[in-house]
């Protein structure tokens, strides 16, 4: 359609909405679907946070915001990353967005001319190059391994730079493979950075509290200060505090860079919902120990499907170190034949040949940029996970 703009051309749809509203669908003719696409906790937001929202409601904050965000959460997120992360921000460095989205969608708009660069890892969440199409920028792929984990090493890295590079994408933990990032791998991938003075970095740690065991979680600009002037660091509620629907994402960095970011937004959304952000307020600032019981919960759920995931023919899952994700290869079935007589060719051929055999919604690892591998959330109910990963061990052994 001529009317339309040309960047609708550049950009795709999200797989991961795409895979659930089909699991919605085949619902609601009656299909009995394992719906596993998801990237959002099942557990409810915090009656602390509910009851702040309400409160708030009660005492009138139903009017328009300052676009950067109100200034108690300002405060409260310049104290939380000082308090988590040992960075020092001011408020005025701070923005607040409607999600995590609207702060990267920010960021890119108000840096990306034509022909600049975006390292990206791969596997990654399946916004982050379409938003770099929209904004006009090139995402430049960097891929890891299954061997090292999904994550980035700095030889890698060293090779995808090049003089139009911009920005270099880290999520960790990460969406979809759930790799984090060890304090030892983010100094080495910070010691190639160093050579390169315009490349900046914009670290995606949404997903900061969901990490397991004794992993400790650290962020680049905190491991090495030198790249605090040149680093946007994203974060958010929705992970941790199961607030996926209050939309508020968050960000501290330059303040040049903050304010260009804040005349975007201005001529966007203005500020986020009022009642949200005095949500987030209560979020960041009250009590924190049901994240732990949370974490402990995902912690069992990985474990489980990860050690029913292994046990499936032609299936190698690895052990994430955070988020809610697992990231298995399907490699060893591609070529193999199931009852349908489709042929299994792909990572897609897969996910769809176990949707329609055995109603277990997952996405393909192509959607996310590395495969032949499948993306399981497991944020849901052990008991629906062992039903899924059993079906999903009998269509494997199903094939031929």
């Amino acid at each position: 359609m001529a009317f339309l703009a040309d960047a609708l051309s550049r950009v795709k749809p999200s797989a991961t909405i795409a895979v659930s509203q089909k699991a919605r669908e085949l619902k609601a003719k009656g299909r009995d679907v394992i719906g596993l696409g998801a990237g959002e906790p099942d557990f409810d937001t915090p009656d602390n946070v509910k009851n702040a929202a309400i409160e708030a409601i009660r005492r009138g904050e139903t009017k328009y915001t300052p676009v950067s965000g109100i200034v108690p959460l300002r405060e409260a997120i310049a104290a939380k990353f000082k308090r988590e992360n040992n960075l020092d921000y001011r408020p005025e460095q701070t923005i607040v967005g409607t999600g995590g989205k609207q702060i990267l969608f920010n960021a890119f708009m108000a840096t990306l001319n034509p022909g600049d660069e975006v390292v990206i890892p791969a596997p990654y969440w399946v916004s982050y190059p379409e938003m770099v199409a929209i904004c006009g920028g090139t995402a430049v792929f960097a891929e890891t391994s299954i061997e090292d984990g999904f994550k980035l090493t700095p030889t890698a890295l060293e090779k995808a730079i090049t003089p139009k590079t911009k920005w270099l994408v880290m999520n960790s933990p990460s969406n979809p493979s759930g790799a984090a990032y060890t304090e030892a791998e983010l100094k080495a991938l910070a010691d190639v950075l160093m050579k390169h003075e315009h490349v900046w970095t914009l670290t995606d740690d949404m997903y900061e509290h969901l990490t397991y065991g004794d992993f400790a979680f650290r962020t680049i600009a905190e491991v090495e200060p030198a790249l605090y002037g040149r680093t946007l660091t994203m974060n958010g509620v929705s992970k941790a505090y199961a607030m996926t629907g209050w939309r508020i994402g968050y960000a501290a960095g330059p303040v040049e860079l903050i304010k260009a970011m804040d005349m975007i937004q201005g001529q966007q959304t203005s500020g986020a919902c009022s009642i949200a952000q005095w949500a987030a307020v209560e979020a960041l600032n009250g009590p924190q120990d049901f994240v732990a019981r949370n974490k402990a919960i995902f912690q069992s759920r990985r474990d489980l499907v990860v050690s029913m995931l292994n046990q499936a023919r032609g299936i190698s899952c690895p052990v994430p170190e955070g988020a809610f994700y697992v990231y298995p290869s399907c490699a060893a079935l591609i070529g193999k034949k199931a009852p349908s007589g489709t042929v299994i060719e792909t990572d897609q051929d897969f996910v769809t040949a176990l949707l329609e055999a055995e109603g277990v919604a997952v996405v393909q690892g192509s959607a996310f940029g590395l495969g032949p591998n499948f993306r399981i959330s497991y944020a849901t109910s052990e008991e629906l996970l062992e039903e899924a990963c059993t079906r999903i061990q009998r269509f494997t052994g199903s094939l031929t």
